[in-house]
């Protein structure tokens, strides 16, 4: 069906393209570039930063943020692919849209889903700019653009027999109905788990809180250093104040680092667990590629987290730990895909 192959290409395009608009915008965020144009969708007022650079009057609108060209241009080359994959995504809900003749290539819902996230993502995307980098807004648009990535993700692993990759998670297991169902719900708390440790990162992240334990595994050179609980996840400071830099003292900074270390343990386990189950079975002959797939993902995640403390926070290694996030959440996805194959 032309179609589907279509949609198949745009999918697989989608995927790429969102994967690096994740890591793009993580190397935007610890560059320091998140308000390199601090106005949206446009920079000081003008399409590029190079027109910026020729406009005094748009930088004079902004006298207390003066252009950095180098952060302006990141800040916009984000965006640019921002927009590349937004209209990738609006093709795909077309095409989902045209294909009247059951049975449909794709699933309606997801393909419409898309587009919302998408709109929610252009306003979190102003907000995060506007409102000058509030840790929450932040951390929201971090999370929105995994969901895109994971549902972008999902909407090729679902594209019908025959298409990209699907004939490798058709068939994924003959272990019985129990069997199947207790590895599913494995895969899916490995995948709440994953969801709750990204979140951690990106509140870990938006607060510059990764600095606050430079060594590994002790933190400060102790097991459990002072720490502010009560007030490290507090949501919501205000709209009035620059959160460049961050606003929390150090004890909160360390809360939150020794929250996210406790969430990877968590999310080790529990992804461990449910790779194992696959794994040891007969029955999921389908799948065990995907768990193997877990379980990889999950070690270079670890290896890039503990080596990024352990050389004081390189700047490719914290941008790496975006995507090996990013690679853990496409290989959890495949895994429980596989698992809710019939």
């Amino acid at each position: 069906m032309p179609v589907a192959r279509w949609i198949r290409r745009l999918c697989i395009a989608g995927v790429v393209l969102c994967f690096a608009v994740v890591v793009l915008g993580a190397y935007v965020r610890l560059t320091a570039a998140g308000l390199g144009c601090p106005d949206w969708p446009g920079c000081y007022g003008q399409l590029t930063p190079l027109g910026a650079e020729h406009s005094a009057s748009a930088q004079a609108a902004y006298a207390n943020r003066p252009l950095e060209p180098g952060k302006a241009w990141r800040e916009m080359i984000h965006r640019y692919a921002v927009g590349t994959l937004s209209v990738l995504i609006l093709l795909i809900t077309v095409l989902a849209l045209s294909a009247r003749r059951p049975p449909r290539p794709v699933s309606l819902p997801l393909a419409l889903a898309l587009p919302a996230i998408l709109v929610l993502q252009a306003l979190l995307g102003m907000l995060t700019v506007t409102w000058q980098l509030n840790p929450l807004i932040v951390t929201l648009h971090l999370l929105f653009g995994m969901t895109t990535l994971g549902l972008l993700w999902w909407l090729t692993l679902s594209l019908p027999r025959g298409s990209w990759g699907a004939s490798a998670l058709h068939g994924a297991d003959r272990g019985g109905a129990s069997a199947r169902a207790d590895a599913w719900w494995l895969a899916a708390l490995g995948l709440a788990a994953l969801a709750v440790q990204i979140a951690l990162g990106g509140w870990t992240s938006s607060n510059y809180a990764a600095v606050a334990c430079p060594d590994f595994p002790t933190c400060q050179n102790a097991w459990w250093p002072h720490a502010d609980f009560r007030d490290a996840f507090v949501l919501w400071h205000g709209r009035n104040l620059d959160y460049e830099g961050g606003v929390l003292a150090n004890p909160e900074r360390v809360a939150i680092h020794l929250t996210h270390r406790v969430g990877a343990l968590v999310t080790t386990l529990t992804l461990i667990l449910a790779a194992s189950f696959v794994l040891r079975r007969r029955g999921f002959a389908g799948a065990r590629a995907n768990a193997w797939a877990v379980l990889a993902a999950l070690a270079l995640q670890l290896l890039i987290g503990i080596s990024m403390v352990l050389k004081t926070f390189p700047l490719w290694l914290a941008t790496a730990h975006t995507a090996g996030a990013a690679l853990l959440l496409l290989a959890t996805l495949a895994l429980l895909h596989a698992l809710s194959a019939r």
